[in-house]
Order: C-alpha cells, then sequence, then structure tokens
C-alpha cells in the first residue's frame, strides 16, 4: 500500500511540475509575443510590472520577483507550504520564461518585434489574452499561483465560494486605469480592459471545465450490478431510492450518482454493457460539495 501510495505521489509531483512548466511557458508567450510588443497591459502584479518596464525600462520579471519574495511569505502562513512552494516555482518559471521569451523576440536594435505587424493591435490584445488566462488557469489547476495578487484572490477563494476569475476582475480594475495618469493614452486602458476580461473569461472557462459534475438518474432492475460497477471504475459512491412503476406497480430501485464530467463516458458505458434496457437521464450539477468533490466554503 504505501509504495502504492508513493508512487501516486511522485506521479503527482510529476505532473504538477509539468503543468506548473507549460502554464508559465504559455503564459510568457503571450506576454513576450502578443502584449509586451505593442505596449499593451492588463490588471495584477503583471500589469502594474509591464507599466514599470513600459515607462522605465525596468524588466517585468525582476519586478515580479522582488514583490513576490514578501508575498509568498504570506501565502506559506495562510495557504501553507504545499501552495507556498508550488507558488515560489511558478513565479521563478514565469520570471525564466518571460526573460527567454523576450529575448527570443528582441532584434537586433533591442526592439520587441511585431509578429503581427503594425496596426494589429486588437489581435495582439486578443491572442495574448487567451494564452494569459490559459497559461494562469493551468497553473491553478495545480494548487499554486503565478504570484501577485493571485495569492490574494486564492486568499479569498479559501474562505469564500466566488469566483477566482471574478476576484482577479475586481482587484486588477483600478490596475489598468493607473497608466492614464502616466502615459495619457486612452488606448492603453481600452485595450487593457479588454486584455482584462478576455484573460477572465479564458481563465474561468478552464477551470469550470475541469470542475463541471455531472448527475446521472438510472432506472434499472440491475441495480446492484450497476452500482458496484459504478462504484469500482469511478470510485464514487451512489444513492438508492425505493420507486415504484407507474404502469407496472412493481417496486423498483432507482441509482442516483454524481461523478465528474470526463466519467459520465465511463458511466454510460458501463450502464450499456450491464443493463442496455435502463432508462437515464442525465444533468448538469452547478455545484458538488463533499467528499470526492469541491470542500463546502461558507
Amino acid at each position: 500500500m504505501s509504495e502504492v501510495f508513493s508512487t501516486q505521489k511522485v506521479w503527482t509531483f510529476f505532473k504538477d511540475f509539468f503543468s506548473i512548466n507549460l502554464g508559465m511557458a504559455v503564459y510568457s508567450f503571450g506576454w513576450a509575443v502578443f502584449l509586451l510588443p505593442y505596449h499593451i497591459t492588463t490588471g495584477g502584479m503583471a500589469g502594474l510590472a509591464a507599466i514599470m518596464q513600459y515607462a522605465t525600462g525596468f524588466p517585468m520579471q525582476y519586478s515580479i520577483l522582488i514583490v513576490n519574495a514578501i508575498l509568498l511569505a504570506l501565502a506559506w502562513w495562510q495557504l501553507g507550504p504545499k501552495f507556498a512552494i508550488k507558488t515560489a516555482y511558478a513565479v521563478f518559471a514565469l520570471s525564466f520564461y518571460l526573460e527567454l521569451g523576450q529575448d527570443m523576440m528582441t532584434d537586433d536594435a533591442g526592439n520587441l518585434v511585431k509578429v503581427l505587424e503594425e496596426g494589429q493591435d486588437s489581435m495582439a490584445c486578443i491572442l495574448g489574452a487567451v494564452f494569459n488566462g490559459v497559461g494562469i488557469g493551468m497553473v491553478f489547476l495545480t494548487g499554486g499561483s503565478t504570484g501577485g495578487w493571485d495569492i490574494v484572490a486564492a486568499l479569498i477563494n479559501k474562505y469564500r465560494n466566488v469566483s477566482l476569475g471574478r476576484v482577479l476582475l475586481y482587484l486588477d480594475f483600478f490596475v489598468i486605469a493607473s497608466c492614464w495618469p502616466l502615459f495619457h493614452e486612452w488606448r492603453m486602458v481600452v485595450f487593457g480592459y479588454v486584455t482584462l476580461v478576455v484573460y477572465t473569461f479564458a481563465l474561468d472557462m478552464l477551470i469550470n471545465s475541469s470542475r463541471q459534475d455531472v448527475q446521472f438518474t438510472i432506472y434499472s432492475s440491475h441495480y446492484d450490478k450497476l452500482c458496484e460497477a459504478i462504484r469500482n471504475k469511478t470510485g464514487h459512491t451512489m444513492t438508492l431510492l425505493c420507486g415504484e412503476g407507474g404502469y407496472t406497480r412493481k417496486d423498483m430501485r432507482v441509482i442516483v450518482v454524481i461523478v465528474h464530467k470526463r466519467e459520465s463516458v465511463t458511466v454510460l458505458r458501463l450502464i450499456h454493457e450491464i443493463d442496455p434496457a435502463a432508462f437515464v437521464t442525465q444533468h448538469r450539477v452547478e455545484g458538488a460539495y463533499g467528499l470526492g468533490f469541491n470542500a463546502i466554503k461558507p
């Protein structure tokens, strides 16, 4: 048992390690290729760091490292060492990929290359925001964050059942507006808000799609075999309801089981194998809380 448990821990570690690196690479790609060359900002610590880079030339990756050194101490205290360690690694990975991406996109004159050519600010804004949202979402799914205000969002999400993307949206609103007194350019403000909206939408889509659950209501005379098969294959338990056929007036059992969306195909295949004549309804569940699902938050 301990050997299996250790193997699972090792597999989980490498899976999280890969996801964090891939997420940070995707996030940095959005910045280096689409946002920074067109002087587009967004919210959060990365947005502030980008504004500082536009104004002073100080690389945003160094600003991110300095500020997160303080915030990581708070994360260790409130969110535990597991979150803090993953976040610390994500911050270092972000800084590394940001520097690597900017080096690769810098021409001989020292300017960032605009791969979409001049006048394509709108497309750069959309593409950069999508890459940012997907990249951060991949890191969030491992239980870590990219640091900065993501730590604040994670703290709020720990105690309140609020969407991560919505928390970030509230926190980032004022960051984007702060670039107006510095640059006096409405273009940056408008594109900043567009980037924020698209980025938040992509983040929520990725996070929520991974947490979608499905409820099956199964009417079958082979309920005992179905219960055993579903429990063995998915690890989820179920509830048996006593019912009566409206036409036959025969006693029957109704299975109610909630599984993750990715497991719905497995359940349907099991039903087809054991009782093809079963009557089944499938419903989308907006939230499932308890053992095997999300924790209940006041």
